[in-house]
């Protein structure tokens, strides 16, 4: 059975997630993920454990077990003025920061200096302390696809997910986009996206972002399908946050926040016959 008929659905049903990236990241993006999980068409999530503002989001996510949640495994941090390093003591992970004691901002600084056993010791500490905390993950995910930069890094994520029985969120176009070696990956026995829908910055910048957001909608295939957003406020914090990033900057996030919320947003899933589903019907299928 493919995964439609696992969760019960047609063989050739327009399967979709419309998943919210980055929650933790501060006050104005948890804002915005709760508000379009209540209001909107967004169902799910996932939370950034390093980041100031994840205490917040994790007392929303243990309060409210009806949204699907998982954890946004983080390795980077792409911002010029906002800072943030791993979960663990620095000097247990020295190969995973900049003189600073920050992640690096991009992935080529960590793929070539990230050490495999600091990554997999760090990222293990951030699923730990989401369960300490009391979360219960539908799933992981990666921010920035941070581990898709070489092979060994990504089966540390992919085992992972099997250690502690959390459905990883993978995609192969993706993931080859981000990819720094000439090294083959391995994706036997892991459940991939069949199509993953993000914004990208040419539509931003002619302001088609909305534009390209319907014609995702219009264009779901059958089979499992991801859109992934980052929903946040175009406000004084997020302005602050993203200065000298446009790309995934606060306009952005105030785009994905104000259509996903919308009317519209919410007829084009109907009109196209689209199912909505989740990591935890997944994860409860397997």
């Amino acid at each position: 059975m493919n995964l439609a008929q696992k969760l019960g659905y047609p063989e050739d049903s327009k399967l979709l997630m419309i998943h919210a990236d980055d929650a933790g990241l501060c006050h104005s993006e948890n804002r915005a993920t709760i508000q379009a999980l209540q209001y909107g068409i967004v169902n799910s999530y996932s939370i950034m454990v390093p980041c100031p503002w994840f205490y917040e989001m994790a007392n929303f996510a243990k309060e409210n077990p009806q949204y699907d949640n998982g954890i946004h495994l983080t390795l980077t941090c792409e911002w010029e003025n906002y800072r943030f390093g791993p979960v663990l003591p620095i000097d247990e992970v020295p190969s995973l920061v900049d003189e600073n004691g920050y992640f690096y901002k991009n992935r080529s600084s960590l793929f070539n200096k990230a050490k495999p056993e600091e990554v997999e010791k760090e990222l293990r500490a951030q699923i730990e302390k989401a369960l300490r905390f009391g979360l219960k993950p539908t799933h992981i995910d990666s921010h920035m696809c941070s581990v898709g930069v070489s092979a060994q890094f990504l089966e540390i994520y992919i085992n992972l997910g099997k250690q502690y029985d959390l459905p990883v969120f993978l995609n192969k176009e993706f993931t080859a986009s981000v990819c720094l070696t000439y090294e083959k990956y391995n994706f036997e026995d892991v459940l991939l996206a069949d199509v993953l829908h993000i914004g990208n910055y040419t539509a931003f910048e002619q302001n088609k972002l909305k534009s390209y957001y319907e014609s995702a909608l219009d264009n779901v295939v059958s089979g499992f399908n991801v859109l992934l957003i980052h929903p946040a406020f175009d406000d004084n914090e997020m302005q602050g946050i993203t200065i000298n990033h446009p790309n995934f900057g606060s306009q952005w996030r105030q785009i994905d926040f104000d259509y996903f919320t919308s009317e519209a947003c919410r007829l084009k899933i109907e009109e196209n016959k689209i199912q909505l589903i989740t990591w935890d019907q997944i994860r409860n299928s397997r």
